[in-house]
C-alpha cells in the first residue's frame, strides 16, 4: 500500500497537510503515516528533567495526533499511523522516507505569511533531489472546499 507520509507539528498549515493526505489517501486506496519529530534542543536539561520533558512531548504529540487520526478515521475512513523520531526534523524526514518503503509521497503544508513557506518546506525543496519521492506541498489558506476539488 502507497502511503502518505505528513508532518506534524504545531504550524498552522499542519492542518491542511493532514486533510491533504487523508483525502488523497481516501480516494486511491492508500495510507496515511503521520510524523513528528522531537528536535533534541528540548532535552539539553540535566537527565531527570530531560527524561520528563522527553515524555511529556510524546504524550502531548500523542494527544494531537488522535484528534487527526479521529477525523480521517470518522470522514476518510483513513486508519494514521503515528512515527515519532527524535532528532533534525529535516535529517528524521529524510530517515523515515528511506526506511519506509510503503512511503510514496511526502506532503507538507506551506505557511502563508511573508516570512515564506516555512523551514521545512524550504529545506526540503532544496533537498528535493535526493529524496527517492516526490513532495506534495499544500497552500496553508487552501480552503477545504478546494482541497476535495482537488483530491
Amino acid at each position: 500500500m502507497r502511503k502518505f507520509l505528513v508532518v506534524l507539528d504545531d504550524s498552522q498549515e499542519c492542518l491542511n497537510a493532514m486533510r491533504f493526505a487523508a483525502m488523497r489517501a481516501a480516494n486511491t486506496g492508500g495510507g496515511v503515516a503521520i510524523l513528528s519529530v522531537i528536535p533534541p534542543d528540548e532535552f539539553n536539561h540535566w537527565i531527570g528533567v530531560g527524561a520528563v520533558m522527553r515524555e511529556e512531548a510524546r504524550e502531548r504529540i500523542q494527544a494531537h495526533f488522535e484528534v487527526f487520526a479521529k477525523w480521517m478515521r470518522d470522514k476518510q475512513d483513513i486508519d494514521p499511523e503515528l512515527v515519532i523520531r527524535e532528532g533534525q526534523p529535516v535529517d528524521e524526514i529524510m530517515a523515515q522516507v528511506r526506511e519506509d518503503p510503503e512511503i510514496g509521497v511526502l506532503v507538507l503544508g506551506a505557511g502563508t505569511d511573508k516570512k515564506g513557506p516555512g523551514p521545512l518546506v524550504t529545506q526540503l525543496t532544496r533537498n528535493a533531489g535526493n529524496l527517492p519521492i516526490p513532495i506534495t506541498i499544500v497552500p496553508g489558506d487552501l480552503s477545504k472546499e478546494k482541497l476535495e476539488l482537488i483530491t
